[in-house]
Formats: structure tokens, C-alpha cells, sequence
């Protein structure tokens, strides 16, 4: 049950009532009229703004990117938003590097045909953003999928000594992990971290499919810049021990297994089953590769709205969206502006939309609520990792993220998944806020998305703060409840692609359902005085 004191009843009055899973909620006329002002009309201009072309994909370090800045934070001024960035602004400075992989050298002992291996086609190396000139020489060893959970009783680091070697994985995880769990085991940063814990020098992810083919290393890789010129956020680098991120194909891999005398179709088996199956191979592997650097600036826009109770309006709720998205590219159709309106102009007019519902609030919540606009989501989670991690109030302060990444408002909005919430006491939330709207909470339709890790959230789960992600549920108003097809239909047209503008296919109610429900989830708990907390023995529970 949520905790009110009898002063703020007239706020927000919580009648809880079991109706199968769901949890109704009552909420004071005050909210309801706020809830109601929602105006599809100024969320569908949001919308078209930031998708316009003027803006060009909104990439960052673009001039149409700060045209996106500065349109939020007027936006966010009309509606009494205070500026709560960097030295009193609405702005946090990322600075943003582009590495890019140079010459490379590459030659394996006791590999057959080692002069066939050809670069970007049989191996790559990613680039390294911290060291431009990297060589190393290793023994190497096979280590499953790379994961180490000793509380999910699977260790593939288990009786293997990898110190100073360099580790072949694959990417997956054990069946009987769930998909928010697989989706942060099989994640590069935890694989590289993981190696780093265990003394490894290098890690090579290697494909166990002979149909698949490298792709998206050549063009450069993305990480954070901190102000004292050291890496401090990047999805493909953790530290200067591990000196290598590579990729293998199918045809190299499959002949370092071979000599070991195992078969990938075994080890496979073994370790979807739950089994680690790893081993030293009789091989060494050396390595140089240079990297080069172009560095831009960017920034994340951070509002606050502050709280009414004199203790907790210290403590914070966010809610994000991040505001970049492709740029220009690769034409399609004849159109090179990837406009991002659903990904992500939507989410940004999402979070307009809540603060103009605390706009119309007289009483504020308990605890403050943060707005806060990312730079370099389509670049890895890089503007929200920097922000987790340095936030610009007192990291300990942030309670929880509820984050709003391409709602996807295609169709009436019935049902909803919550990614992340299971792993946190914020699901009690996601039930009371969707009863009182009357949407069904169901588990992720599309777990191979792994759209857990896929978005800013995870930036705030893995420094500590429970977070989620609402996305679409598979309800529909006919009863054949098979939104995810129609989704996967739109997605195969839209998504990533030009073709994402304002003349796409939109319903403008579900953005503003989204809107409410998003702010519920954010305002029950600003008005909790306990703190959201991590389900005992959870996997992020450890966290700190």
C-alpha cells in the first residue's frame, strides 16, 4: 500500500482495490482535471517540429540538433520548468567521441590458413576510444557466453584461468534466463566488464552462425569524453586492461573450436541448457590496430519541478527521452533526413505533455521530478549514461527514471509492458497507474527485441536507480490481441528509416494515454515516502 499522509489527501487519494492483477487507483479532481488537459494537438506540433526537416535528423553536434535544444527548452520555460543543468543552465556538456579503426594486424598460431583471414570480412577490431595504437600478444581461451552471475547459479569463468588472455564468446544467454536478465548479460559492456573482473586482456565476439556476416564496426563506434580527457562512458570499452574488442566469423571461430576438438552445434546445446562449457585452446593470437579520433560536443537538457515536502523535494523522480536522432544517411526512397518523429520526437512531446500536467498542478508532488532530454541514445545510451553516472544533482538522490523511448503510438493504446519494472518495487506503481487507466500490464510481447538494454533506462539501472521503459502491450480493441504484428509491419517501414516523419501513420490519443500513464507512474512515486527498491536477491539488487 502506498504511504499519504492525511495532510495531502486532498492531493491524491489512493483507494486500493484488487481486481485480478490490477491495482485501481482514485485521484483527486485537481489530477484528474490536469490528467484530462493533455492536448493531442500540441503533442502532434511538438511532434512535427522536431521532425521537421529544418532539423535534419537531429544528430548530434548538429545545428540541427541545438534547434531541437532550444525549441525544448522553451517549451519546458512556458510551462514553469526551472533550469537544473550545469552551473544554473538547462545544459549538461557531453562531449562526444567518434573512434574509428585504422590499419590492423592480425595472426593466429595453430589456426589453419591463417593468410586466408581477411579484415572487416573473416575478423574485426573496434576501435579503441582511449588508446590511437594497441598491440598485444595472448594465449586464448573460450568463455561461453561471458557471463558470470554466481546468484543465478551460472558461471561460464567457473575453473577456467583466463588471466592475461584473451577471451572467445558468443552472444546469448542460457534458456532459463529471463529476457530483461539476458538482455544485460549479452550486453558489451557487461561482457567486456565481466573479462576485466576475471584478468582477461581482450575479448572477441564470435558468430555461431555460418549465414551471418560482420557489419557495423567499419564505421566507427561512439563513446563519452570526460572533462580530464579520459573515457568515461562507452558500450564497446571498459578499461585499458582489456586492450581489445573484436569480432570473429563463423569460418575463424569455427576453426579455433575444431582445435580443441569441440563442435559449435554442441557447445551450443551445452550452454543454452545452462551448462558453461568453456576451455583453453591451444592457439595465440597477436594484434595491432590503430584507432582514430574526432570529437564533438552535445548536450543533455535537464528541467526540474520542484517538490513540496521540505525533506523529500531533495530527492528526485526523471523522467527522460532522448532528443537525438540519426541525422542525415544513407538515402531511402530518395530521402537522406532520418526525421525521427516516433523515434524519438514522440517520446520528447511525452515528456512536455507531463510537465504541463504538473504545470496545472497547484500542489506539487513530494519529491522533485527532473525532465531531462538526452544527446547520443542512437549512439549507444551515451548521453543518459553520462547523466546517470554524473548526474548534475546528488547522484544518490535520484529515486527512479521512468523513460518514454518510441511509444510506438500506431494504434489505440490498450495494454502495456513495463521493461525493467520486474526487476523493482516500481512495478506496484506501473499496476495503479495503468488501472486507474484501464490498460492491461503484460509481460514484453517481443523479448528477442532485448529492448531492455536497448534504451536510456538501462543507463540508470546499471548505476543503481530502478528504471523502466513502457512500451506497447499486444491488446487490441477485435480480440485477436496481435499488435506486435501490426508493430512489426510498421517497424520493417519506419523505423530507423526516412520514412519516420509526420506524415507517417500516428494515433495522437495513445501518445497522450502514454503521457498520463508515464506521469502517474512518476508521481505515485514522487508521493511514496519510501523509496522505490529492488526486489530482494534481484541480479541489479548488488548494484550500487
Amino acid at each position: 500500500m502506498i504511504r499519504i499522509c492525511k495532510t495531502l489527501l486532498s492531493i491524491l487519494f489512493i483507494s486500493l482495490v484488487r481486481t485480478g492483477f490490477a491495482q485501481q487507483i482514485k485521484v483527486s479532481p485537481e489530477v484528474e482535471q490536469a490528467l484530462n488537459k493533455v492536448d493531442t494537438a500540441q503533442f502532434k506540433a511538438d511532434i512535427a517540429y522536431l521532425a521537421d526537416d529544418k532539423l535534419k535528423g537531429r544528430g548530434p553536434g548538429t545545428e540541427g540538433y541545438q534547434m531541437a535544444v532550444d525549441y525544448v527548452v522553451s517549451r519546458l520555460k512556458s510551462l514553469g520548468v526551472k533550469p537544473a543543468g550545469e552551473n544554473n543552465t538547462w545544459l549538461q556538456e557531453v562531449k562526444l567521441r567518434k573512434a574509428t579503426t585504422g590499419t590492423i594486424n592480425v595472426s593466429l598460431s595453430g589456426q589453419a590458413n591463417p593468410e586466408l583471414l581477411k579484415p572487416w570480412v573473416d575478423y574485426a577490431i573496434l576501435p579503441n576510444p582511449s588508446k590511437p595504437d594497441v598491440s598485444l600478444g595472448a594465449p586464448l581461451a573460450f568463455a561461453g557466453y561471458g557471463t558470470s552471475e554466481p546468484s543465478l547459479n551460472y558461471d561460464d569463468y567457473a575453473g577456467i584461468d583466463v588471466k592475461g588472455k584473451v577471451v572467445l564468446v558468443m552472444r546469448g544467454a542460457p534458456d532459463k534466463f529471463s529476457s530483461s536478465v539476458m538482455s544485460h548479460t549479452m550486453n558489451p559492456t557487461t561482457i567486456l566488464k565481466t573479462a576485466a573482473e576475471h584478468g582477461a586482456v581482450g575479448v572477441i565476439i564470435c558468430s555461431a552462425d555460418s549465414t551471418s556476416r560482420l557489419s557495423g564496426a567499419k564505421g566507427g563506434m561512439y563513446s563519452v569524453i570526460g572533462k580530464d580527457g579520459s573515457v568515461v562512458i562507452s558500450r564497446t570499452y571498459y578499461s585499458d586492461q582489456v586492450k581489445l574488442l573484436g569480432l570473429f566469423n563463423y569460418k575463424t571461430f569455427n576453426g579455433l573450436v575444431q582445435l580443441a576438438g569441440k563442435t559449435i552445434p554442441a557447445l551450443l546445446a551445452q550452454l543454452k541448457g545452462g551448462q558453461p562449457a568453456s576451455f583453453t585452446i591451444n592457439a595465440n593470437v597477436k594484434i595491432s590496430y590503430t584507432s582514430t579520433y574526432q570529437d564533438i560536443l552535445s548536450y543533455n537538457v535537464i528541467g526540474k519541478i520542484e517538490g513540496s515536502d521540505p525533506k523529500l523535494k531533495h530527492e528526485y523522480v526523471v523522467h527522460s527521452a532522448h532528443l537525438d536522432h540519426l541525422g542525415i544517411g544513407k538515402p531511402v526512397e530518395g530521402d537522406s533526413i532520418y526525421n525521427g518523429a516516433h523515434d524519438n520526437a514522440s517520446g520528447v512531446a511525452s515528456v512536455l505533455a507531463i510537465a504541463g500536467i504538473y504545470k496545472d498542478l497547484k500542489q506539487k508532488p513530494k519529491r522533485s521530478i527532473l525532465t531531462v532530454l538526452l544527446t547520443g541514445e542512437e549512439l549507444g545510451d551515451l548521453g543518459s549514461g553520462y547523466f546517470a553516472a554524473h548526474p548534475t544533482v546528488p547522484v544518490k538522490s535520484i529515486v527512479a527514471d521512468v523513460n518514454t523511448d518510441m511509444p510506438t503510438i500506431i494504434a489505440p493504446l490498450l495494454s502495456v509492458t513495463a521493461l525493467g519494472a520486474e526487476h523493482s518495487s516500481l512495478a506496484k506503481q506501473v499496476d495503479e497507474a495503468a488501472g486507474y487507466l484501464g490498460l492491461g500490464v503484460e509481460p514484453d510481447p517481443e523479448p528477442k527485441q532485448v529492448r531492455f538494454v536497448r534504451s536510456d533506462q538501462y543507463s540508470f539501472v546499471v548505476n543503481g536507480i530502478p528504471a523502466l521503459h513502457i512500451k506497447y502491450g499486444s491488446k487490441t480493441a477485435d480480440g485477436k490481441n496481435n499488435l506486435n504484428e501490426f508493430v512489426a509491419k510498421w517497424r520493417a517501414k519506419y523505423y530507423h528509416k526516412p520514412q519516420d516523419d509526420i506524415n507517417g501513420i500516428f494515433d495522437f490519443s495513445a501518445g497522450k494515454k502514454y503521457a498520463q500513464l508515464n506521469f502517474l507512474i512518476g508521481y505515485l512515486v514522487a508521493q511514496d515516502n519510501e523509496r522505490p527498491t529492488w526486489n530482494a536477491g534481484d541480479i541489479f539488487a548488488v548494484r550500487d
